[in-house]
Protein backbone atom coordinates (compact mmCIF):
# COMPACT_ATOMS: atom_id res chain seq x y z
CA UNK A 1 0.00 0.00 0.00
CA UNK A 2 1.49 3.33 -1.00
CA UNK A 3 1.95 6.19 1.43
CA UNK A 4 -0.68 8.24 -0.40
CA UNK A 5 -3.25 5.43 -0.27
CA UNK A 6 -2.53 4.90 3.42
CA UNK A 7 -2.91 8.60 4.18
CA UNK A 8 -6.19 8.72 2.24
CA UNK A 9 -7.46 5.70 4.17
CA UNK A 10 -6.75 7.41 7.48
CA UNK A 11 -8.41 10.63 6.30
CA UNK A 12 -11.43 8.65 5.15
CA UNK A 13 -11.71 6.97 8.53
CA UNK A 14 -11.41 10.34 10.23
CA UNK A 15 -14.32 11.71 8.26
CA UNK A 16 -16.76 8.98 9.30
CA UNK A 17 -19.71 9.89 11.47
CA UNK A 18 -18.72 7.23 14.01
CA UNK A 19 -17.06 9.93 16.10
CA UNK A 20 -20.39 11.58 16.82
CA UNK A 21 -22.06 8.30 17.68
CA UNK A 22 -19.20 7.27 19.94
CA UNK A 23 -20.05 9.56 22.82
CA UNK A 24 -21.11 6.74 25.14
CA UNK A 25 -18.44 4.21 24.16
CA UNK A 26 -15.78 3.22 26.67
CA UNK A 27 -12.63 5.34 26.38
CA UNK A 28 -10.60 2.29 25.33
CA UNK A 29 -12.80 1.89 22.25
CA UNK A 30 -13.40 5.59 21.63
CA UNK A 31 -9.72 6.49 21.50
CA UNK A 32 -8.16 3.07 20.94
CA UNK A 33 -9.62 2.63 17.47
CA UNK A 34 -7.98 5.86 16.31
CA UNK A 35 -4.71 5.03 18.01
CA UNK A 36 -4.66 1.61 16.34
CA UNK A 37 -5.55 3.10 12.94
CA UNK A 38 -2.70 5.61 13.26
CA UNK A 39 -0.42 2.80 14.41
CA UNK A 40 -1.35 0.72 11.38
CA UNK A 41 -0.39 3.61 9.11
CA UNK A 42 2.86 4.18 10.98
CA UNK A 43 3.87 0.52 11.00
CA UNK A 44 3.15 0.18 7.28
CA UNK A 45 5.26 3.27 6.59
CA UNK A 46 8.08 1.68 8.62
CA UNK A 47 7.65 -1.50 6.57
CA UNK A 48 7.93 0.49 3.34
CA UNK A 49 11.12 2.18 4.56
CA UNK A 50 12.62 -1.13 5.68
CA UNK A 51 11.71 -2.72 2.34
CA UNK A 52 13.47 0.13 0.54
CA UNK A 53 16.60 -0.47 2.66
CA UNK A 54 16.53 -4.17 1.74
CA UNK A 55 16.15 -3.30 -1.95
CA UNK A 56 19.04 -0.83 -1.75
CA UNK A 57 21.36 -3.42 -0.18
CA UNK A 58 20.39 -6.09 -2.70
CA UNK A 59 20.72 -3.70 -5.67
CA UNK A 60 24.22 -2.78 -4.49
CA UNK A 61 25.05 -6.50 -4.24
CA UNK A 62 23.78 -7.09 -7.79
CA UNK A 63 25.72 -4.12 -9.17
CA UNK A 64 28.96 -5.38 -7.60
CA UNK A 65 28.34 -8.90 -8.92
CA UNK A 66 27.64 -7.68 -12.46
CA UNK A 67 30.83 -5.59 -12.44
CA UNK A 68 32.97 -8.58 -11.55
CA UNK A 69 31.40 -12.05 -11.50
CA UNK A 70 34.19 -13.60 -9.37
CA UNK A 71 33.11 -11.50 -6.38
CA UNK A 72 29.91 -13.51 -6.06
CA UNK A 73 31.33 -17.02 -5.87
CA UNK A 74 29.59 -19.19 -3.30
CA UNK A 75 31.30 -21.41 -0.77
CA UNK A 76 30.29 -25.00 -0.01
CA UNK A 77 28.08 -23.81 2.85
CA UNK A 78 26.10 -21.46 0.54
CA UNK A 79 27.62 -18.21 1.75
CA UNK A 80 29.43 -15.72 -0.45
CA UNK A 81 33.22 -16.01 -0.32
CA UNK A 82 33.65 -12.24 -0.57
CA UNK A 83 32.93 -10.73 2.88
CA UNK A 84 31.60 -7.46 1.42
CA UNK A 85 29.07 -9.32 -0.75
CA UNK A 86 28.08 -11.59 2.14
CA UNK A 87 27.59 -8.54 4.37
CA UNK A 88 25.32 -6.89 1.78
CA UNK A 89 23.33 -10.12 1.46
CA UNK A 90 22.91 -10.44 5.23
CA UNK A 91 21.87 -6.77 5.43
CA UNK A 92 19.23 -7.40 2.78
CA UNK A 93 17.93 -10.44 4.69
CA UNK A 94 17.88 -8.45 7.94
CA UNK A 95 15.76 -5.67 6.41
CA UNK A 96 13.45 -8.23 4.75
CA UNK A 97 12.77 -9.84 8.14
CA UNK A 98 12.23 -6.39 9.66
CA UNK A 99 9.79 -5.54 6.86
CA UNK A 100 7.82 -8.71 7.51
CA UNK A 101 7.62 -7.89 11.22
CA UNK A 102 6.40 -4.33 10.60
CA UNK A 103 3.78 -5.59 8.14
CA UNK A 104 2.42 -8.21 10.54
CA UNK A 105 2.21 -5.64 13.36
CA UNK A 106 0.64 -3.05 11.07
CA UNK A 107 -1.98 -5.40 9.68
CA UNK A 108 -2.80 -6.66 13.17
CA UNK A 109 -3.34 -3.07 14.31
CA UNK A 110 -5.54 -2.44 11.26
CA UNK A 111 -7.71 -5.50 12.00
CA UNK A 112 -8.02 -4.49 15.67
CA UNK A 113 -8.98 -0.94 14.69
CA UNK A 114 -11.59 -2.19 12.21
CA UNK A 115 -12.97 -4.53 14.88
CA UNK A 116 -13.39 -1.59 17.27
CA UNK A 117 -15.12 0.49 14.59
CA UNK A 118 -17.55 -2.34 13.82
CA UNK A 119 -18.18 -3.04 17.52
CA UNK A 120 -18.94 0.61 18.15
CA UNK A 121 -21.29 0.89 15.17
CA UNK A 122 -23.23 -2.23 16.19
CA UNK A 123 -23.25 -1.46 19.92
CA UNK A 124 -26.77 -0.60 21.13
CA UNK A 125 -27.06 2.95 22.44
CA UNK A 126 -30.00 4.59 24.14
CA UNK A 127 -31.39 7.69 22.46
CA UNK A 128 -30.27 10.91 24.10
CA UNK A 129 -32.89 12.97 25.92
CA UNK A 130 -32.09 16.19 24.13
CA UNK A 131 -33.54 15.40 20.68
CA UNK A 132 -36.06 18.24 20.12
CA UNK A 133 -38.01 16.48 17.38
CA UNK A 134 -37.81 13.22 15.50
CA UNK A 135 -39.70 11.65 12.62
CA UNK A 136 -42.22 8.97 13.41
CA UNK A 137 -43.56 6.24 11.14
CA UNK A 138 -46.47 3.99 12.19
CA UNK A 139 -48.32 1.14 10.56
CA UNK A 140 -52.03 1.93 10.50
CA UNK A 141 -55.00 -0.27 9.60
CA UNK A 142 -55.27 1.02 6.01
CA UNK A 143 -51.83 2.54 5.41
CA UNK A 144 -48.75 4.06 6.94
CA UNK A 145 -48.73 7.18 9.05
CA UNK A 146 -45.81 9.58 8.89
CA UNK A 147 -45.47 12.38 11.39
CA UNK A 148 -43.21 14.41 13.57
CA UNK A 149 -42.97 14.20 17.35
CA UNK A 150 -41.98 17.40 19.13
CA UNK A 151 -40.83 17.26 22.74
CA UNK A 152 -41.82 20.30 24.85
Amino acid sequence: MSRLATALLVLGLAATPAVLAAQDSPPLVRYGKWLLAAGAVGFNLLAAESHQNADDAFNTLEDLCFEEFDRCDLGTDGTYLNPQIESLYQTSLHYDRETRTWLVIGETALVASATMFVWELTHHRDKPDNIPFEPEVRSLKRGTGVGLRIAW
